[in-house]
């Protein structure tokens, strides 16, 4: 199958920014949401799609209106789900108990929250249905998940990059099973 390229991209700046926003759908900074759009001027896409929640959707319906391209919604693309730690500040949580999170989020899932393999799984999915090329606005955590399942990246090699909000990943994405990918470019 023809490979095509994948731009993923982290929402920008939402209000309670630092946070575990996970699910929680902390509304997009106004910055951020412009961010995202300067960001995106000059990539070569056809479609755009976000997750769920308003700090991805609000930058990817202005990016698509301005292109006049369609805007598609999909929840598979939503963070972690943090569980009872959702909109916490870090530095209010249990040490130990964030740092083995931090560690090892398969092993030590936020307290009522979503394995890394359930985040995997998700993004697994919602790739699958992926043509290209796309621009998908999303968050860190299905960012990290998405070089797991297309290049093979280890827990903690993703865990390493950083994504600033903002940040753009783009790939280039061969179809089939399983998908791969190779990391064309990384801009924070």
């Amino acid at each position: 199958m023809t490979p095509f390229i994948l731009h993923l991209m982290r929402h920008g700046a939402p209000q309670l920014a630092g946070r575990l926003l996970g699910h929680l759908d902390a509304p997009p900074e106004a910055d951020g949401i412009e961010a995202c759009v300067a960001r995106s001027r000059g990539l070569d896409f056809a479609r755009v799609v976000t997750s769920d929640l308003s700090r991805a959707m609000a930058p990817g319906a202005i990016i698509a209106d301005e292109r006049g391209l369609s805007h598609s919604v999909d929840a598979r693309w939503r963070e972690l789900y943090f569980g009872r730690w959702e909109g916490a500040d870090p530095a209010a949580l249990p040490g130990e108990a964030l740092a083995r999170f931090w560690d090892d989020p398969e092993v030590f899932p936020p307290p009522g929250g979503e394995r890394w393999s359930d985040l995997q799984a998700r993004v697994s999915a919602a790739l699958a249905d992926l043509t290209g090329p796309a621009l998908v606005i999303c968050h860190a955590g299905a960012m990290r998940a998405a070089l797991a399942v297309l290049c093979g990246f280890y827990l903690r090699q993703g865990w390493a990059i950083d994504f600033p909000y903002g940040a753009l990943l783009s790939l280039r994405v061969w179809p089939g099973k399983p998908l791969s990918g190779q990391i064309t470019g990384l801009v924070a």
